[in-house]
């Protein structure tokens, strides 16, 4: 890894932690929603240290107890770890609106991509800009409870 990704995963982490602070001290009055989004805390367990794990995202898409997240990364060609820790164990919990919720993650199929992008676009545009900025196709994922 690079220093210039490691100094980027180092700022998306510091970003992150101080959004849930924000979140978590205003009880979701600031900082609950991002560019039109709601702001989501995904609790995952890390795949190589088995530890706890949890990061601030967007949930572009809420279909009724389905959520839709975007492993976008801004744009960057590798994958979030994140991500990479939901694959290993799709067993995922989800902070919303100060409730958390026992989720089941499961990567978006080919034909589940092509009906959310748009509305995920539609939401925030910056994903259509992330898309094009990396050469990796950026996975969709669909949350829904177990």
């Amino acid at each position: 890894m690079s220093l210039q990704e490691s100094l980027a995963d180092i700022g998306l982490k510091v970003m992150s932690q101080a959004h849930r602070t924000i979140v978590h001290l205003s009880g979701g009055r600031v900082l609950g929603s991002v560019f039109g989004m709601p702001a989501v805390e995904l609790h995952t367990v890390g795949r190589t240290s088995g530890r706890p794990r949890s990061t601030m995202l967007t949930a572009p898409v809420i279909d009724g107890a389905r959520v839709v997240l975007v492993a976008s990364k801004g744009g960057d060609d590798r994958d979030p770890d994140w991500y990479r820790n939901m694959m290993a164990d799709p067993d995922i919990e989800l902070t919303m609106a100060g409730h958390r919720r026992p989720m089941r993650a499961r990567l978006a199929s080919a034909e589940e991509k092509a009906e959310l992008w748009p509305q995920v676009v539609a939401v925030y545009k910056g994903y259509g800009d992330y898309q094009r900025r990396t050469t990796r196709d950026i996975p969709v994922i669909i949350c829904e409870p177990r």
